[in-house]
């Protein structure tokens, strides 16, 4: 074995082990403390269906595929930086350049995901790419990866197009930027995935209204033509692909009006609004 080929090896083994860490943690941990505090997380289910054992064995099985599938994406990220198309990693850490590498990725990160989610649920596109994952009418922490092969490509392919991008235009390289990138990530995806709502009462009130709760993305996955955002509810607003029941059903969510949510509707819609 040569000396990229035993590179290439230690980077698959190292970012495998790394999105297959991730995601069982944030998962594993959320479904936890969902289980130990399930007083509480029962008055706050978003919808009356529960997901059933074949769910959670369709979303784990499918989420470990695409675990691989970051993997490879990951391997071609390591041979363009040997290529030379790509920056090679990290530098002198400017700390204000840091915190903006993060805040514009994460940012890039929403308006790429907004709109590559929309073109998924395209008539020509929805079944192929993208039924897999709303199978999971109820979803659960572990839903999180649970994509098509096709969907998995498209959701690694992100980072190395950022990174292009980034050599483009001669801007830093960090690798501790792309680790918290994809640790807040994970996070954002099973919060939206919890099934049960985890935000504050007046979140959709306060300050930070703009950030996405749990009841915006499970409106998604009950309804299907709407709240194609991830972390940030911008795109939907000025795209008007917003539910317009979303306030009400977080408010009905957290118990604001004491009203019992109805159980969950059929996917609606399989071609984006």
């Amino acid at each position: 074995m040569d000396n990229l080929d035993a590179m290439l090896f230690e980077r698959f083994t190292r970012v495998l082990t790394f999105d297959l860490g991730r995601y069982l943690l944030a998962a594993g941990l959320l479904s936890l403390i969902l289980w130990l505090a399930k007083k509480w997380s029962d008055s706050r289910r978003i919808q009356t269906r529960r997901a059933k054992g074949a769910d959670y064995w369709r979303e784990i099985v499918s989420s470990l595929r695409t675990v691989i599938v970051f993997g490879l994406i990951s391997l071609g990220t390591v041979v363009l930086v040997h290529l030379g198309w790509v920056s090679k990693l990290d530098g002198p850490i400017n700390g204000w350049l840091f915190a903006a590498h993060l805040v514009v990725m994460v940012v890039a990160h929403d308006a790429y995901f907004y709109w590559m989610h929309r073109g998924l649920h395209l008539k020509k596109m929805f079944k192929f790419s993208h039924l897999h994952h709303h199978k999971s009418l109820t979803p659960t922490p572990w839903a999180a990866y649970s994509f098509a092969l096709f969907e998995a490509f498209t959701e690694a392919a992100f980072v190395p197009a950022y990174l292009l991008f980034l050599t483009v235009i001669g801007a830093p390289v960090y690798t501790l930027v792309i680790a918290i990138f994809l640790i807040h990530m994970i996070i954002r995806n099973v919060m939206g995935h919890a099934g049960v709502e985890l935000f504050p009462a007046n979140w959709t009130r306060g300050p930070f209204r703009w950030v996405t709760t749990t009841t915006h993305h499970d409106l998604h996955h009950s309804h299907g033509n709407a709240n194609f955002g991830l972390y940030f509810t911008w795109w939907d607003r000025w795209m008007g692909t917003e539910h317009p029941e979303y306030l009400t059903r977080f408010d009905m969510a957290v118990g604001r009006r004491g009203i019992v949510m109805p159980k969950t509707v059929a996917l609606s819609s399989d071609k984006t609004g």
